[in-house]
Formats: structure tokens, sequence, C-alpha cells
């Protein structure tokens, strides 16, 4: 069996295939099977220990929420408390070159990772920006735990509408303690953008 793996505008599977059939053919033969909203775009012979999980570099994820009902499914999230996030400069607008961290006080319930201790995450890249009616909190990491961007977003909310200061954040993350952090935002909106490999 040959390790083949496909690709679809940033986002990759892989699977051990027992065939003759040249990684070039797989995009036809798979086509004709999926849905017409799903293509598979490109195929290739890869390392026999690539996993598209576990090799992958990074994993830029959106999350964005509006003040309005947005006609743009993907960036629907109805927040009211979130227009406060624009009320102190500080949370105007935060990067972070490279935050390696415990995440587990912004893991929710029920996280397999956390139940084996695997909670330590590097978030290369978090920031926050307004489009009209729109804000966007786009965050980059090599991993995620269980709603843990959902659960980032609701702390930036929180500490934007004032209920939470900024300059706790970090004492949050040490406590390594749930209830500490904001509310989980709701799903809508939250979605993987790419995920990255180093092939």
């Amino acid at each position: 069996p040959r390790r083949v793996q496909g690709a679809r505008a940033g986002f990759k599977l892989n699977f051990h295939a027992d065939t003759r059939i040249p990684a070039a053919k797989f995009p036809l033969a798979l086509n004709q099977h999926l849905p017409p909203d799903i293509r598979v775009l490109d195929a290739q012979v890869v390392p026999e220990d690539f996993h598209a999980r576990y090799a992958a570099h990074t994993k830029p994820t959106s999350t964005a929420s509006t003040t309005t009902p947005s006609t743009r499914l993907l960036t629907r999230l109805i927040t009211p408390g979130c227009p406060g996030i624009w009320t102190k400069p500080e949370c105007r607008r935060r990067r972070s070159s490279s935050c390696r961290h415990d995440f587990l006080a912004l893991c929710a319930a029920g996280s397999s990772a956390a139940a084996h201790g695997d909670t330590v995450r590097t978030i290369t890249d978090c920031h926050v920006t307004r489009k009209g009616d729109e804000i966007d909190i786009e965050v980059t990491a090599d991993g995620y735990l269980y709603n843990m961007v959902r659960i980032l977003a609701g702390t930036l909310c929180e500490a934007g509408a004032g209920r939470l200061d900024p300059a706790e954040i970090p004492a949050i993350l040490e406590s390594r303690d749930r209830s500490r952090a904001g509310p989980t935002l709701p799903a809508k909106g939250l979605f993987l953008k790419c995920v990255e490999y180093d092939l």
C-alpha cells in the first residue's frame, strides 16, 4: 500500500491505498463519488509517516462576530457584548509573535487532550480587526483544545466590555481554571481557514 495525500484549498487528508492507480488519477476517481461542493484538486504519494492531523505546522483559525446580522454565512455570530471590545484602546488590536502556554483555562470539559494532560499549545498570531459592523478575531496556532478559540474570543469580549481586566489574562492561564476565563461563544462564525505543512 502507498500513503496518498489529497488537498483541497489548503486542507489535506491522507489514506493508504492498495492500488496501482497513479496518484495523479485519484482526484478524478474520487470526485466522481463526492458531492459537487467537495472537490479533490491534487494527490501525491507522501512519506509513510505523514499524518494530515499530526504533521500540521500551523492551523490558522478564524472566528468572526457581528453586531448586526450578516448575510455572509461563515462570518455570522450574534454577540451583543462584543461591541464593548472597542471601548478599551489596549483591546482594539492584540497580536502575539509567539505565545506558548498551558491553555487548560481555555478548554471546555470533556477534552481528550486535557484528560491526557496535553494542554500546551503555541499561538503564533492572534489579532482583532473591525470591518464595519463585523468584528473578526483570528488565531493561528499549532493546535487547539476543545472550544479553545471560542473561549478565547469570549474572554476577549469580556475584556473589551470592561468586565475583565486584560492584565488578569496571564494569571487566568496560569491558574488552569476554566471558570476564571470568559464564556464560550456560539459556534456560528467559527471556521478553520487552512492547515499549513512543511511539505
